[in-house]
């Protein structure tokens, strides 16, 4: 990891620091921001000791960083213009990542003070937003082009449409349990468990499911949310100290030759679809063999990208061997021919099996591009797990008394957790930055409703304002810190 800072200037080495440390302490406040909603309802229905869960969270956020992979890290990333993502340099990187972190942890801050359970997701895509619609306004750019508005609205789908299936599915496990035990102990909440009975703790197999349920909340949040914070801490690395980190100097001689592959498969498949694609890729034309001196991504620059990149990576078994240049050149070359093969992946001539193949081919074109080293998941794994250990008590207050107008019942708090570890599980698959804060907060409504205990308005206008505001908030707010710090230092 320390190597990282040799040969810098001092002025980097400092600036670099200090990203790095913006980065986990966005990563550490999400964890004290989020917990809650992992632990709240195991907590609420003293299934573990608050001490106990909360530990037990951490341990399980930090082993979902560690398992999660990168998928949904780069989601995030790919927020941004590929443009702006080729071209970055040391001071708009630096700009760049302050003003989208510093809106970030400004919001979350202020939200989990009044103990709102907002959605850091939210919070985190609203800054990158900020940051692509200034710099598209200070480049003199569309802002058509100032974000990747298909990967956005895909995030923002996702969402919007996941607190409504935790609502309603949670909603129906609860009515599925009610229909087949009715009269089980399940449906009791701890107060009148504890005056009835005298109990403390619930019954010994919902205990079981509460626990479970809980750490699995926490592991898919983990691996969620943590790779959040992997994808940030690459964008720092890779616009800081480029030399060493714009390709993944691990790869393999296989994992490259996987890369060429890819490309030269790109290049057939390109020849396959020619009468399909021809015109939008400008396929065969005249005066395309060359790539301008400048630069740029350009769906009809396609074929001389990958003859380019090919060239590039002849006779190239070590990443190390290539010139800093020519590496940083790979890379514009890889992510160009990636976001044009998305584009191409959209059009509605093409069929769905050629569609399936070109998903494959992106993978393998992105191999060595979209990568984490060990210490950078380790690191955010460690920031998420230890602030996941900090915090949880505002949160956990509003999520287990003040969304229904009575206690939360056993049978509520495992259909909510159930249903926040099942919609994150497959947001996962699907490399979906999701809210674990709202599916489980509209999960524990759902039940609510469901249970006809009813909500307690004030609460939820409080959740959907802050769910409302969150996005034009931190985007005026990034927006406004990018544009300061661009006029000042770059």
């Amino acid at each position: 990891m320390f190597d990282l800072f040799s040969g810098l200037d001092a002025w980097v080495v400092i600036s670099l620091a200090l990203a790095l440390i913006f980065v986990l302490s966005f990563e550490f406040i999400n964890g004290f921001h989020d917990t809650a909603n992992a632990v709240a309802t195991v907590i609420y229905t003293k299934a573990m000791p608050p001490h106990v869960a909360v530990v037990f969270s951490g341990i399980f956020n930090f082993l979902g960083v560690l398992l999660g992979g990168v998928g949904v890290a780069y989601a995030i990333v790919h927020l941004l213009p590929v443009e702006l993502l080729i071209n970055v340099n040391t001071a708009y990187g630096l700009v760049m990542v302050f003003s989208l972190l510093g809106a970030a942890i400004a919001w979350n801050l202020g939200t989990w003070y009044f103990g709102i359970p907002a959605s850091s997701s939210h919070t985190l895509i609203g800054s990158i937003l900020g940051v692509g619609l200034a710099n598209a306004l200070i480049a003199d750019i569309s802002l058509a082009e100032g974000v990747n508005w298909q990967k956005a609205i895909d995030i923002g789908l996702s969402l919007l449409l996941s607190p409504l299936a935790g609502f309603t599915v949670a909603a129906l496990i609860l009515l599925v349990l009610k229909r087949m035990w009715g009269g089980s102990k399940m449906h009791e909440s701890p107060e009148t468990r504890m005056e009835v009975k005298g109990k403390k703790k619930p019954p010994f197999w919902n205990r079981v499911v509460l626990i479970a349920s809980a750490m699995g909340v926490s592991f898919v949040h983990g691996s969620n949310d943590g790779q959040k914070g992997i994808g940030l801490i690459m964008l720092v690395l890779i616009g800081i100290v480029p030399a060493k980190f714009v390709l993944d100097l691990n790869s393999t001689t296989y994992q490259i030759e996987r890369t060429r592959d890819a490309a030269v498969h790109l290049s057939q498949f390109y020849e396959r679809n020619h009468d399909t694609l021809s015109e939008y890729l400008a396929l065969g034309k005249n005066g395309r063999s060359e790539l301008p001196k400048k630069f740029r991504c350009d769906v009809q620059l396609t074929e001389p990208t990958i003859s380019a990149l090919l060239t590039a990576l002849e006779g190239v078994t070590d990443y190390r061997q290539m010139p800093i240049e020519q590496r940083t050149q790979v890379r514009r070359y890889l992510l160009c021919l990636d976001d044009t093969a998305k584009k191409v992946s959209k059009l509605k001539e093409l069929p769905k099996r050629e569609k399936a193949d070109l998903d494959k081919l992106r993978k393998d074109l992105t191999a060595t591009t979209e990568y984490a080293p060990l210490w950078v998941i380790f690191a955010v794994a460690l920031a998420l797990g230890i602030g996941t250990m900090v915090g949880w008590k505002r949160v956990v207050l509003t999520v287990g008394e003040k969304i229904g107008r009575t206690g939360m019942t056993y049978a509520q708090g495992m259909s909510a957790q159930i249903t926040a570890s099942i919609a994150i599980g497959l947001a996962n698959i699907y490399s979906l930055p999701v809210s674990t804060t709202h599916v489980l907060s509209s999960g524990v409504a759902g039940t609510m409703v469901a249970n006809k205990s009813g909500l307690q308005l004030g609460t939820v206008r409080n959740i959907l304002l802050a769910w409302l505001f969150t996005l034009p908030a931190t985007i005026a707010l990034s927006a406004g810190l990018f544009w300061l710090g661009v006029k000042l230092f770059v």
